[in-house]
Formats: C-alpha cells, structure tokens, sequence
C-alpha cells in the first residue's frame, strides 16, 4: 500500500533552510546493533580462566546442540516484529527532530524490549523433566535470567563497516 502526503508549500525558501539542516543531522550516518554485547559474560565457575559469553549461550539456546533443542526466540522475534520497525524508525526520527543517533537509541530500546519479551514468553520445546526438576520449574530459556538481563542496545556512529565512537551503550 502505498500512502501519499499532500498539501501547499509556502516559504520554499524556509522549507529549504528546515530539509537541509534535517539532511546535516542525518548525512553522520549511525546504526544500531541489538542483542547481547561483547562484555556479557556470565561468572567464572569451576574453570575459572574460560570466559562464557551470554551470546554464546544464547547461540546455543537459538540454533541448538547435540543436547539442547533450537529454541529460536530471536529469529522468530524478529519475524514478527521487523516489518514494523521501519515504522519505529520514522517516527523515531520525527520524536528525536531527526536527529539519527537519538532515533536509533530510541528504535534500539524498543527492539531490545521485544527481544527481552521473545525470551520470557518462550515455551516450545520445553524443558526436558530432568532438567526442569532441577531448576523448579519448567521455562526454557530461563534459569538464571541473566540471558534475559543481558539483552542490550548500542548506537554507533557510522555506516555499519568501521565502527567508530559508541553513543549509547546500556
């Protein structure tokens, strides 16, 4: 469907100046990466010299292993969710007085929100008897929360090849 905007311009000229000066704040370029950062690890434990990345765990959880079921809370939120994030983005942009970095902390939030929820709501497959009578109870993906917890946001300054500064790391 395709939507069409009408109506007069008067003041070409101010019109001019108010789309230029959107073009500077957007012509920086930035994007947003939502997911689990680098710097989320969960604690040492017995081997305390190995370092376990909640993205590995979440990998893990999201494409499965020789024991563990898929469990693809992440590519199903973004099926669902996606084709509505461009929609986010403009209004986003609108909200921020288009100014991109702010906008994609603001889509950056929201995203991480759904991802967040992805994870809670998961049900199917559920967790095997063995292993849910040893946490308690039975909801996959949860057990620590620190999966869920984990889930963050950041905005760089850029256009996705070389990053460069971070904005707005959570």
């Amino acid at each position: 469907m395709i939507k069409a905007i009408q109506g007069s311009i008067v003041g070409t000229r101010a019109l001019h100046r108010h789309l230029e000066e959107i073009a500077k704040r957007l012509d920086r370029g930035a994007h947003v990466r939502v997911g689990f950062l680098a710097s989320a690890t969960y604690p040492a434990g017995a081997n305390e010299n190995k370092i376990l990345h909640v993205a590995q765990v979440a990998f893990w959880n999201e494409f499965g292993t020789r024991r563990i079921p898929s469990r693809p809370f992440f590519r199903t939120m973004i099926d669902r969710k996606s084709p509505r994030w461009g929609v986010g983005v403009g209004n986003a942009l609108r909200k921020s007085h288009y100014n991109a970095e702010a906008a994609l902390a603001i889509v950056g939030a929201s995203i991480a929100g759904q991802l967040k929820d992805s994870i809670n709501a998961w049900t199917d497959p559920p967790n095997s008897e063995r292993w849910a009578k040893i946490k308690g109870w039975d909801k996959p993906l949860i057990h620590t929360s620190l999966m869920v917890r984990s889930v963050d946001f950041q905005v760089l300054r850029g256009d996705g090849g070389e990053d460069t500064d971070e904005y707005a790391p959570h």
